[in-house]
């Protein structure tokens, strides 16, 4: 019997998950960079990111049993900021609105130490939009800056969108 049979991977901590998938991440970076060059190689794996959050966000909208709101969405946030992986500024939440500011971020320090903080904004920042596609389609999220990209912080706002 394997030793992951089982196992939740909801027990396995997002920033510990994200080193891991870095770390081939990594390689397979180098390999279609080699094969194809730089530019096709980031978008392989933007679009592997992409096509991972909007799965992550269908399977917990369907664990969830109704359509997410945003007090479903705060209520999940946990995953992320284990193990102090993010520091949040939360600046207001309610079910149609939710916006805070990421003032430290792990995830970017640890690609950073891994050498490929470059590729961050692929292997993480790309992946919060995408999440809301699986999840609830009609939420909306938007950010100016985040620290991934040399901001002093991550600006988070996210809306449920209004029916015309």
């Amino acid at each position: 019997m394997a030793e992951t049979e089982g196992m939740d991977l909801n027990d396995i901590p997002i920033l510990l998950r994200r080193k891991i998938e870095a770390m081939i991440l990594k390689h397979v970076l180098d390999v279609i960079t080699e094969r194809s060059g730089r530019e096709e190689a980031e978008a392989v794996i933007g679009a592997a990111c992409s096509k991972s959050a909007i799965e992550q966000g269908q399977m917990l909208a369907e664990a969830l049993g109704h359509a997410p709101d945003l007090t479903d969405f705060a209520a999940i946030q946990p995953a992320w900021t284990r193990e102090d992986a993010l520091r949040i500024e939360m600046l207001e939440a309610s079910e149609e609105k939710m916006d805070f500011n990421v003032t430290r971020c792990r995830y970017a320090e640890m690609y950073r130490d891994m050498g490929i903080g470059d590729i961050g904004h692929l292997l993480s920042c790309n992946r919060d939009g995408d999440f809301c596609i699986g999840y609830n389609p009609e939420i909306e999220m938007t950010r100016t800056q985040t620290i991934m990209k040399g901001a002093p912080y991550c600006d988070f706002r996210y809306r449920m969108k209004k029916e015309a």
